[in-house]
């Protein structure tokens, strides 16, 4: 297959950040990263201590998150291939938006009831209907603003800071919240989905798409071939890529679907999960502060030391969190997060675009990263769950670190280098060839 790094030559200067902040586009998507995460932040940051105030064993949460991950890995196959053929046109995101908007309602009138009924049923209803809003959900929502921000001439990771500031946002209002009623934590999620719902409606088709390559009215799409999926799945640098997804990106949502749980059981403190919202809400505040300068840093150093860099990351935090548990020690390894998701971020975005043909960029996407992290949470959730019951998490935590190690070394093996690459942008950020015919 084409890697999108022979067409180096049309890509123009990345965009700095003063460059991106200029485009009112920039504030369109940046709105909707904001609303989307505020949902998703709620969701990750207060499912697990809802669940466990609601009576729920820890390996019943885990069976949430591992029903989650299995319909995301169903659903994101036959997404990427949608929103490829969809171009810019938006009836999936909004599908999306939709169900983010039924959160509320989901939780209070379904869930909370069945959990009183059956927890095993309870987790497998909530976690598919949650997948549609997350797991399944955000790998639509990335893929089509990935391709908006090489269209418009920003840098993704520039539009995807918001997203942190929608999770920091979240956070700090949702201890609020929560002490209050928990209850509300779901309502509060509705409620950004609705404003999100508004922002998506306004959002134009990035002005650089040129007409000639679409039929009237619609943003362009592509036929997508078999022989260009075959091609991919082939490719040994997906391979790879698909390999590290699994063992870091997936045990990155693995070791935080607990660690509330964790955190609240060790910390010395009046208000353990005040404290832990206050936390996670300055983490992704300083998130959104390292996401400014990653994009930079990537285009140095290449998107594969990038995501070297966020699994190094991620296992010192994962084993500090084994070994080292004091109140200050906990609240260091949660901040080192603001580090690492940033260069997951972008170099995952980076190294789609520029290794594989960006024809079929949302499909990459949802099945290197989103399809290959959700297999991996379907294997490690229930596993750890089930661990973190019987020999408790800081064993369980040893275990999870040597696994991320072990897995970043054999991924590294099989993943080309991207340094020297670049993904198309402009009329040809969609993959549209100068030579390709109109529709």
């Amino acid at each position: 297959m084409t890697a999108s790094g022979d067409k180096a030559s049309t890509a123009s200067a990345a965009p700095s950040i003063l460059d991106s902040v200029k485009r009112i586009v920039l504030w369109n998507y940046g709105g909707i990263y904001f609303f989307y995460f505020v949902v998703w932040q709620f969701i990750f940051t207060y499912m697990g201590l809802w669940l466990d105030d609601e009576g729920m064993s820890g390996g019943s949460i885990g069976l949430v998150s591992t029903v989650m991950a299995l319909v995301a890995m169903c659903l994101q196959p036959v997404y990427g291939l949608v929103q490829d053929r969809l171009g810019f046109r938006k009836p999936l995101f909004a599908f999306v938006v939709v169900s983010a908007a039924m959160v509320g309602p989901f939780f209070q009138f379904v869930f909370k009831p069945l959990i009183g009924v059956d927890q095993r049923l309870a987790a497998v209803v909530g976690g598919f209907f949650l997948s549609l809003v997350t797991y399944a959900g955000v790998s639509v929502v990335e893929a089509f603003n990935e391709r908006a921000s090489r269209a418009n001439g920003f840098e993704y990771g520039h539009a995807r800071l918001f997203g942190s500031l929608g999770g920091s946002f979240a956070s700090a209002i949702g201890g609020v919240i929560w002490a209050a009623n928990p209850d509300n934590i779901w309502w509060a999620a509705t409620f950004s989905a609705l404003v999100l719902g508004v922002l998506l409606f306004v959002a134009r088709v990035p002005h650089q798409a040129p007409a000639t390559h679409h039929a009237e009215g619609e943003a362009h799409a592509h036929k997508i071939s078999r022989e260009a999926i075959v091609g991919l799945v082939m490719d040994r640098n997906f391979l790879g890529f698909v390999v590290l997804m699994m063992g870091t990106a997936a045990l990155y949502d693995v070791f935080d679907q607990q660690f509330s749980i964790y955190f609240t059981d060790h910390v010395q403190h009046g208000d353990p999960e005040g404290l832990f919202g206050t936390v996670v809400s300055i983490q992704i505040l300083l998130e959104a502060v390292v996401m400014i300068f990653t994009p930079a840093i990537v285009n140095r150093i290449g998107a594969k030391r990038g995501l070297q860099i966020f699994a190094a990351i991620l296992v010192v935090r994962v084993l500090g969190s084994a070994l080292v548990t004091t109140t200050e020690a906990l609240i260091m390894w949660r901040l080192l997060a603001a580090i690492e998701i940033p260069f997951m971020l972008v170099s995952v975005m980076k190294y789609l675009t520029r290794m594989f043909d960006v024809k079929i960029s949302a499909t990459a996407y949802m099945l290197g990263f989103g399809v290959a992290k959700s297999l991996g949470v379907a294997l490690f959730s229930a596993a750890f769950g089930r661990s973190y019951d019987r020999v408790g998490f800081e064993q369980s935590y040893l275990i999870m670190s040597v696994v991320i190690a072990v897995v970043t070394v054999l991924a590294s093996l099989l993943m080309g280098n991207d340094k020297g690459r670049e993904a198309p942008t402009g009329e040809l950020a969609d993959g549209v060839d100068e030579e390709e015919p109109a529709a």
